[in-house]
């Protein structure tokens, strides 16, 4: 298993868009994986839908720890813990 600490640097924190694009992430490219976050205030929670994410309410600024089992896990952890700590930019609707 691997571990990272992030810090989240969206503005809006992770919300329904960055928490979509972190699952579809995790689905496509990471399939045989398993992802778990947890919060500085204790929550632990494994990412496996969108409403588990958002549940851990990672505001700007927040910090917690990102762990990554399957059989490629240095890729793994890279590619979404980069993704919690990107700061997106979406179109508005």
């Amino acid at each position: 298993m691997k571990k990272r600490i992030f810090t989240v640097r969206n503005k809006a924190g992770i919300h329904c868009r960055p928490s979509s694009v972190i699952l579809n992430t995790i689905n496509k490219e990471f399939p045989y994986h398993k992802f778990t976050v947890e919060t500085s205030d204790g929550q632990n929670t494994e990412l496996n839908s969108i409403l588990t994410l958002i549940s851990l309410g990672l505001t700007v600024g927040s910090k917690a720890i990102l762990r990554a089992e399957g059989p490629d896990e240095e890729k793994a952890i890279q590619r979404i813990g980069d993704l919690f700590e990107y700061e997106f930019d979406f179109p508005p609707r």
